[in-house]
């Protein structure tokens, strides 16, 4: 069994990892700041015998290279998330998203540690393409739009830990992560899905942004972290950059239908323009829809749970926290 650890492991995706992780038998060290990542997302876990969790930002070198010591493998999920928070703060994603990562990453080739990076779909940008493979150009919006500060400094990520592999033998594996969703996450940050059944469940009308026909890919997080974990466990991925996510595309109008029709709300459906929402020189993508052929042919599966199925749990979740809430 492998220590690991996991930064960014009191958010949405890092506590699924973690608890996945656990299941497994390997030790796990947390390590968040709670800027987004939630105590209660970890709280089921507390007392855990294999649990280490720490409190503290990626930004510290110093607290780093301790939290590094005698770790077998890192997973790297700290990061700026969440459109809306992009757009509000382009310098603290810069910040967080570029310099830690080097940092990590040298720790790990001194460590001897294998490595995981949390990336993105935004790193294609408003690439036209129908379906994205990994070997896709980047495309990116002008740097007067913040909205690109997000992918770009992905893409930076990926760039680095790439030329670790190549430069010093580095295990590293890069994820590619397409609108991941479940129980845990919550819509402040621009997060649709929990975004919706949150309205939807008050009986609010669903806000979707612009005429709703941009086109999604939704995957659930326990498909995904149990993807991550077995593409770490594979020495042919090592060096390679995959989609993780579902290929199957849903419009932003089609989901809050669904939604509605799944928690049996009245809302009604209003569409806002992005303005609105994220200034005036906001830039949006129309489809995001992953090729997984790579993912597909060194695991043999891809994430296959329905669109239906996820949002049955994400609502079920949501009902559960809203029961708990009523009673205190």
């Amino acid at each position: 069994m492998s220590k690991c650890l996991v930064t960014g492991g009191a958010g949405f995706i890092g506590s699924h990892l973690t608890e996945h992780l656990l299941s497994l038998g390997h030790e796990v060290c947390v390590l968040d700041n709670l800027s987004t990542g939630r105590p209660e997302n970890l709280a089921h876990l507390a007392g855990h015998s294999r649990l280490t969790i720490r409190t503290g930002s990626i930004t510290d070198p110093v607290l780093l290279a301790d939290a590094v010591r005698d770790i077998h493998v890192i997973y790297h999920l700290a990061a700026a998330v969440g459109v809306k928070l992009v757009a509000d703060d382009p310098v603290r994603t810069i910040e967080t998203n570029i310099y830690p990562t080097e940092t990590l990453l040298r720790l790990a080739v001194q460590s001897k540690c294998r490595f995981y990076l949390a990336s993105t779909s935004e790193v294609y940008g408003k690439n036209p393409r129908e379906r994205w493979t990994e070997d896709e150009d980047l495309v990116f919006g002008a740097t007067s739009h913040p909205r690109w500060a997000y992918g770009c400094s992905k893409a930076i990520d990926e760039f680095l830990a790439l030329a670790y592999h190549r430069k010093f033998g580095l295990e590293v594996v890069i994820g590619r992560f397409f609108n991941v969703v479940g129980p845990r996450q919550v819509g402040h940050y621009g997060m649709v899905v929990p975004r919706f059944v949150d309205q939807a469940l008050a009986g609010e009308p669903l806000i979707v942004y612009d005429d709703g026909g941009q086109t999604r890919c939704f995957a659930h997080v326990r498909e995904v972290v149990q993807t991550v974990v077995r593409l770490m466990d594979l020495p042919i991925a090592h060096g390679q950059v995959f989609n993780i996510g579902s290929d199957q595309p849903v419009t932003i109008r089609q989901l809050a239908e669904e939604v509605i029709r799944r928690t049996g709300a009245k809302s009604a459906i209003e569409c806002v323009p992005y303005g609105a929402v994220y200034g005036a020189d906001f830039e949006d993508v129309r489809r995001r829809v992953p090729d997984l052929s790579r993912l597909e042919q060194t695991l043999g599966t891809k994430p296959t749970l329905s669109l239906g199925t996820i949002l049955d749990d994400v609502i079920a979740w949501k009902r559960d926290c809203l029961r708990v809430e009523r009673r205190d």
